[in-house]
């Protein structure tokens, strides 16, 4: 008989691509994946990884067996889910990855929310960016709380997982609140602000790219933003007067001080945020409750409001 621990192994090496990867991604050491998926093969009687002396790679077996193992663990989550609903109230362990800005955002509603379930253990995690729906394809967190710039990731996403749609979070300027732009009144002028010091995350992230499509409308050469890691690290240098940028609003529902936020004239950049589970279990009450806390604190935060 196939054994359930192993099918879940050869799932996430299909995935992943590498024993390495496959440990990595489950807490295992690399001689103790391979041993695990010799033991399948031998379960099997069929050899399901085609070995070398660098690496390995799934036969056509075991592409086959991967994408049942799939469907299996997709059932017996879907079993324990509906066994779990007939639970009088939410219990166990729930793990949430999110990405940086929700989980400071999110935080203080989830915790009070959440709070109200004695018997629930909640479990919030930060996570690099595009980890969250490999993580929870894989069984590593149960929601993850993901940003979407391009309007796609619900539409190229494995039919498996299931999206909530949160909120929309536009892009937003800020700037000290002693710049010349920081009065209400005065219009924001992206091409009078081409040469001011612009700060930015790292080149590749999101909010940088954000940030570059932002200054290619005025048109000419960009400005070299400054880059720095984390967008509450670039906001406080916002505050001292260092620099100014522009940011997902939700970036802000800490409420930075010495900052003001000005809406930006005709832009449409903005990011989708969603979260993110696997079908089979949304109905259990664990999953459930904290989906509705999630969703009831997207909509309480609220971020310093920009001026028009």
């Amino acid at each position: 008989m196939l054994e359930l621990r192993r099918l879940r192994l050869l799932a996430e090496f299909a995935r992943r691509g590498s024993i390495a990867a496959t440990a990595a991604a489950l807490g295992y050491t690399p001689s103790a994946v391979s041993q695990q998926l010799a033991a399948l093969e031998r379960e099997a009687r069929v050899p399901l990884l085609d070995r070398t002396a660098r690496s390995a790679e799934l036969t056509d077996a075991g592409r086959r067996l991967a994408e049942r193992a799939e469907e299996i663990l997709g059932l017996v989550e879907t079993a324990e889910a509906e066994l779990s609903a007939q639970a009088d109230a939410p219990t166990g362990r729930i793990v949430v990855t999110a990405f940086p800005t929700a989980a400071v955002a999110f935080a203080p509603a989830l915790a009070q929310s959440l709070g109200d379930h004695p018997g629930l253990t909640f479990v919030l995690r930060q996570t690099a960016p595009g980890a969250g729906i490999r993580q929870v394809q894989s069984g590593e967190v149960d929601i993850a709380l993901i940003d979407d710039w391009t309007g796609k990731v619900p539409d190229q996403a494995p039919a498996a997982l299931e999206f909530f749609h949160l909120r929309r979070d536009p892009l937003v300027l800020v700037v000290p609140d002693t710049h010349p732009m920081s009065q209400p009144g005065r219009p924001v002028d992206l091409q009078q602000l081409r040469e001011e010091p612009w700060m930015a995350a790292p080149a590749g992230e999101p909010s940088r790219q954000a940030v570059e499509r932002l200054l290619d409308t005025v048109g000419g050469a960009r400005p070299v933003p400054w880059e720095f890691e984390g967008l509450h690290t670039i906001l406080s240098l916002v505050a001292r007067g260092i620099g100014i940028t522009a940011v997902p609003a939700l970036a802000l529902a800490a409420g930075d001080q010495g900052v003001a936020v000005r809406r930006i004239p005709e832009c449409a950049l903005a990011r989708e945020v969603y979260a993110v589970t696997r079908t089979a279990s949304v109905r259990r009450p664990s999953v459930a409750v904290t989906l509705r806390a999630i969703y009831a604190a997207a909509k309480e935060v609220q971020p310093t409001a920009p001026e028009s």
